[in-house]
């Protein structure tokens, strides 16, 4: 059960480690691009692909969704970024349980967002976890665990797909030990926990008054969507890449170099936007953009007055 491109790698690894996939349950096709065309999600056309049955029901919580399951009859059901909730009739079909796979050291970063928000948070390390579910959210006894670092400049998207694999892999490990009965059995410290909800579309308004490394981290933390973005003579100004840049600084929001765009942070910090895109432009060098603008050294960005 997955949707999104992060569980291509574990449908694929389940393939190739020559398992009997019975079925692939994705969410349902949706809208997509400017023409609204139906568009099947990553997991759906890698199961295609494979010659894999594929299911997507609206919802697991009626009759006919647990009917096919227990049809399906499968020893063990494996979740990874599915998208919707399993209610306890369908955790309790399979003899070797529902085991889940996610981006994060749990129980830190539970929830839909893990990624994201450990670049948010500023950590420097994060992994994947895999864990029995449970009728909570991410709260089930873990499994196995598998920690990187986070490159100081990584974006949430390039961590994505580092962690894709690094989930397939772990994954890979963990089922036969639970065909073996010898998979371990971890309880999460629910003392210490800590929760990554949905990302939102507001939350990417930079405030240059805040400090450069929060700026940079808000910067890779939304990467890819939903971006941060500021003000340019006010129009949107997504920024997609930067880096913290010492030795300089000036008042929140002022770009201090003419071919640069590097722009004053809080705290005598200043950052170097890489990567920008004007509403309604394409994403480019930042110092191309700062040529074709000609912007100048001092002025402001974000929304003035």
């Amino acid at each position: 059960m997955g949707t999104p491109d992060f569980a291509v790698p574990c449908l694929q690894a389940l393939v190739d480690g020559g398992y009997d996939v019975v079925g692939v349950f994705a969410q349902p096709d949706k809208p997509k691009g400017r023409g609204y065309q139906l568009a099947a999600p990553p997991v759906k056309k890698c199961a295609q692909a494979c010659g894999l049955p594929v299911f997507q029901p609206q919802s697991l919580k009626n009759a006919e969704s647990e009917q096919l399951l227990r049809e399906l009859a499968p020893d063990l059901i494996v979740v990874v970024a599915y998208g919707k909730i399993l209610p306890q009739p369908v955790l309790e079909i399979p003899p070797l349980g529902c085991v889940n796979v996610h981006a994060s050291l749990l129980p830190f970063y539970r929830g839909a967002g893990p990624i994201q928000w450990s670049i948010l948070g500023g950590e420097k390390q994060t992994g994947v976890t895999t864990m029995y579910m449970d009728a909570g959210v991410d709260t089930g006894d873990m499994i196995l665990k598998r920690t990187c670092e986070i490159g100081p400049d990584e974006t949430a998207e390039e961590l994505h797909d580092r962690l894709s694999e690094m989930g397939a892999s772990l994954l890979a490990e963990t089922v036969p030990l639970l065909a073996a009965g010898k998979a371990p059995r971890t309880p999460q410290n629910s003392e210490i926990w800590s929760y990554a909800p949905m990302l939102r579309k507001d939350m990417g308004e930079i405030v240059f008054g805040k400090r450069a490394e929060v700026v940079h981290n808000l910067v890779r933390g939304l990467a890819g969507w939903p971006a941060a973005y500021t003000f340019l003579d006010g129009k949107r100004l997504k920024v997609h890449r930067s880096r913290i840049v010492k030795g300089v600084s000036g008042t929140p929001g002022e770009l201090l170099d003419d071919r640069r765009m590097l722009v004053a942070c809080g705290a005598q910090t200043a950052l170097e936007l890489l990567e920008v895109q004007l509403e309604g432009a394409k994403r480019m060098p930042a110092a191309d953009f700062m040529r074709g603008r000609q912007l100048a050294k001092g002025m402001v960005l974000g929304k003035q007055g």
